[in-house]
């Protein structure tokens, strides 16, 4: 059986937990940011946990991650 090889472009976007979840950054922070509030901004720095209905699609293309 070969290896399965990695998504890269996945791999770069998310990072695996102390117990297993899968953390990604949020959306919407790239431009168009006048508009937006300090408030909402701000809250999109923070990183946050992947759905879990995403979760076994993402592990299938990062198989060692």
């Amino acid at each position: 059986m070969p290896k399965v090889k990695t998504k890269k472009s996945a791999a770069k976007r998310f990072k695996v937990t102390g117990t297993g979840k899968l953390k990604r950054m949020k959306a919407y922070k790239s431009h168009i940011l006048t508009k937006k509030s300090a408030k909402r901004k701000r809250n999109l720095r923070q990183a946050t946990i992947t759905d879990s209905t995403n979760v076994k699609a993402m592990k299938k293309i990062m198989p060692y991650i």
